[in-house]
């Protein structure tokens, strides 16, 4: 089978090549479209990342607190709840279930319904590593806090958490490769993202071969950077003796 890359260059209405594969005057060629389903895919992961590291924070905080059993009950319930229903199925409910209890998110682009969704999904698994990482600590961090005065605020603040965060750092590093993974399924709702771009450009060209391997080549970019950006982040943070040598890439 010849493999026919120059489809890129095509215009996507009347399939004819254009010039420098970028459209001009309005034309849309299929690299335009793959460039921006691209754009569409990161945004996505980057607001539903920074939902889930907020979130994700709060709730594994909120796990590990002393002397508050309904916040430690409830912060157990947001982890059990959110990360045992598929995403796909989360998706479905923000965008279908939602809006029909809450008519004001009626209103609300799909766009962002997809952030929230997928946000709240990997906010229950950052609170467990979140979690994790504080309770692997020793018991004596959170004692010396109190006896410096500190309020409960105080020692997370600035005993606990900063130690915690350099732990799981690693871990963290896959959450952050996996939500642009997951973000793949905004297609269900009509997010033009890489993979609805995919699906409908192999329909249109029949080039099917060419168009996923470019897609997939975009994906293994973006985990490339994360993974470089991560380990660099790890790198900069560690605490000499404290944290182990990384293993989000191999320095």
């Amino acid at each position: 089978m010849a493999w026919d890359w120059q489809v890129f260059c095509e215009d996507t209405l009347d399939r004819v090549a254009v010039q420098g594969c970028f459209g001009k005057g309005g034309d849309i060629t299929y690299m335009d479209w793959m460039l921006s389903a691209w754009g569409w895919t990161v945004s996505v992961s980057l607001l539903a990342l920074l939902i889930a590291l907020v979130v994700g924070g709060v709730i594994g905080v909120l796990r590990t607190l002393p002397n508050s059993p309904w916040l430690v009950r409830f912060g157990n319930a947001w982890v059990e709840l959110f990360r045992n229903i598929p995403l796909l199925v989360q998706i479905f409910l923000w965008y279908h279930v939602v809006p029909a209890f809450v008519p004001a998110m009626k209103s609300v682009p799909g766009f962002v319904l997809v952030v929230l969704a997928l946000g709240i999904f990997t906010s229950s698994r950052i609170a467990e590593q979140v979690r994790s990482g504080l309770q692997s600590l020793p018991r004596g961090q959170r004692y010396a806090g109190m006896a410096v005065g500190f309020t409960t605020w105080q020692t997370y603040r600035y005993v606990l958490l900063p130690m915690a965060l350099r732990i799981i750092i690693p871990p963290l590093t896959s959450e952050t490769m996996n939500i642009f993974k997951n973000s793949s399924v905004a297609f269900a709702v009509s997010v033009t993202e890489l993979t609805m771009f995919a699906m409908q450009a192999q329909e249109e060209t029949g080039r099917g071969v060419e168009v996923y391997l470019a897609v997939t080549g975009l994906y293994v970019i973006s985990a490339f950077a994360i993974n470089r950006i991560m380990a660099w982040i790890e790198k900069r943070a560690q605490v000499p003796g404290m944290v182990a040598a990384s293993s989000a890439g191999g320095h």
